[in-house]
């Protein structure tokens, strides 16, 4: 799973309906795209639970091919929602949101079979903690974390690209490594995220309630996706099996 790009306002001309004032603005952006966010992680919690208790959790990870094809879902998935968010009512936008949280809740069940239910919770408190810090630093940080931008796409292409490999070498050496990238890559970009999201809701001087939309749906996008990935690498390390 990765970033999607942000979803730049400016594409879209002024329309009908209400308007905000920059400062509110951003506190609305700021609001709706926590409240997305979190709304996103109830589902996947609460579909990987309800999932992993049903019978087709051991059907789906029998059958290779049903895995697979719930995998390039969420992929196509991410990719309209990135590619196309500019062009969608919010409502779509939101539907999608929230059937690309299922779909994920469903390929994440296998956690609850890997990992005891206690360090499960162990680590969600931690990710969140680590998640909540780094989100303050984000927002209130006077220093442009815009810099670190092309630095966190490299970091994050090569950590793919040495997680794929590692697929065929097996190496618990390098597994370790790519996980303690992970956690610092995922860390970094909670906070670089933010701050590029109150950016977004601040550099325009007007906004009617599509575009407010728009934005707080990609945005919690892409902080669900940070919060799921440090989750999971921090899982490694404080995960019991």
């Amino acid at each position: 799973m990765t970033t999607p790009p942000p979803y730049n306002p400016s594409n879209d001309t002024a329309s009908e309906g209400q308007t905000y004032m920059v400062a509110p603005l951003v506190s609305t952006v700021m609001r709706k795209t926590f409240g997305w966010m979190a709304m996103c992680l109830l589902i996947t919690a609460l579909t990987a639970m309800g999932f992993v208790n049903s019978g087709l959790f051991y059907h789906m990870f029998t059958s290779g091919s049903i895995l697979w094809i719930l995998i390039i879902a969420e992929l196509a998935l991410v990719f309209v929602l990135s590619s196309f968010i500019d062009r969608m009512s919010v409502a779509v936008a939101t539907l999608m949101l929230i059937v690309y949280s299922a779909l994920n809740g469903v390929t994440l069940s296998f956690i609850f079979v890997l990992y005891s239910l206690g360090s499960i919770a162990k680590t969600f408190f931690i990710t969140t903690g680590m998640f909540g810090v780094m989100a303050l630093v984000g927002a209130t940080t006077k220093r442009d974390l815009s810099k670190l931008g092309s630095i966190l796409l490299m970091a994050l292409l090569g950590l793919i690209i040495a997680s794929t490999v590692n697929l065929f070498l097996r190496s618990s050496g390098l597994e370790w490594v790519v996980s303690f990238i992970g956690v610092i890559l995922f860390t970094a970009l909670t906070a670089y995220d933010v701050q590029r999201v109150k950016q977004l809701a601040a550099e325009s001087d007007l906004y009617d309630d599509t575009q407010v939309g728009r934005l707080a749906v990609i945005s919690a996008l892409s902080l669900y996706l940070d919060f799921i990935n440090l989750f999971l690498y921090l899982l490694r390390f404080f995960g019991r099996k």
